[in-house]
């Protein structure tokens, strides 16, 4: 079972890339980690429209932009982000909130065995409470989900080709 399953099984919103790399899985999820944020001019010009700066690797960028280190394994890694009336200081206290008109999305970054190597994965779940929450980020994931996305899959072929 991912890692993702343990810190957010309910969700709105989600959507999966994997690509499969000749590595181990250990390897895979480390050259991910460890792939520029940027990888190219497209994905940097994305993140500027969103007012993120794409700086560095994909870990470091996910620290730098108020994501919480949820979980960290050989083979996983997970980071939260809540918007919501009061902010969370830490992995119990991301885990445990629901207030109302709450916002709570889990990202993770994955590998696992297979035949030629790894299969190198990347998931994004958004759960919401409240009505007004939610039809809110329903309005905002029909803009930037597409573009997301698009970043997801061309952090992983950069990953691939490291």
């Amino acid at each position: 079972m991912p890692g993702i399953d343990d810190w957010l099984s309910s969700y709105d919103v989600g959507e999966r890339h994997e690509v499969t790399v000749r590595a181990t899985p250990a390897v895979a999820l480390e050259r991910m980690l460890a792939t520029p944020v940027a990888p190219d001019r497209f994905v940097w010009l994305l993140l500027c429209l969103r007012g993120l700066k794409p700086r560095g690797s994909i870990e470091a960028f996910m620290a730098a932009n108020g994501f919480l280190l949820l979980e960290r394994t050989e083979t996983t890694f997970v980071v939260g982000f809540y918007a919501g009336p009061s902010g969370v200081p830490d992995a119990a206290a991301w885990k445990a909130a629901s207030e109302p008109r709450s916002i709570k999305a889990a990202a993770d970054f994955r590998a696992e065995p297979a035949p030629d190597g790894a299969r190198l994965i990347t998931e994004t779940r958004v759960a919401t409470v409240g009505l007004l929450a939610r039809v809110i980020f329903r309005v905002y994931w029909l803009a930037v989900g597409p573009f997301s996305a698009l970043i997801r899959r061309h952090w992983l072929r950069a990953a691939a080709t490291r």
